[in-house]
């Protein structure tokens, strides 16, 4: 049996609009700042990672994560020569395979 204090309400559609919006805003103001403007982000995806990596691990995991597979992304553009893209797909990949595998 659950504590009615500690049981969070499912967001609204409106309220997971307002989010999203302030979530771009800040996207694009942060890619403005560090000179990736134009950068498109799939806030849904990195979302999801960062929340099956504070399930798979601990919360503080979901930072370091979207951390290291930026990270790892960046590398493989320069270092190996992948497409952004390509690189991230498969840091992305790379992590949330191991979040599934993961028991803490």
């Amino acid at each position: 049996m659950s504590d009615d204090a500690t049981v969070k309400p499912a967001r609204s559609a409106e309220e997971k609009a307002e989010m999203l919006e302030v979530l771009e805003r800040w996207t694009a103001s942060l890619s403005a700042e560090l000179d990736l403007a134009g950068l498109d982000v799939d806030i849904d995806r990195v979302l999801a990672l960062a929340g099956a990596a504070a399930h798979a691990v601990l919360r503080p995991a979901a930072p370091l994560t979207t951390y290291l597979v930026g990270y790892a992304a960046g590398r493989a553009a320069a270092l190996d020569g992948a497409g952004d893209a390509e690189a991230t797909d498969r840091a992305f990949e790379a992590a949330s395979r191991l979040a599934r595998r993961h028991t803490t």
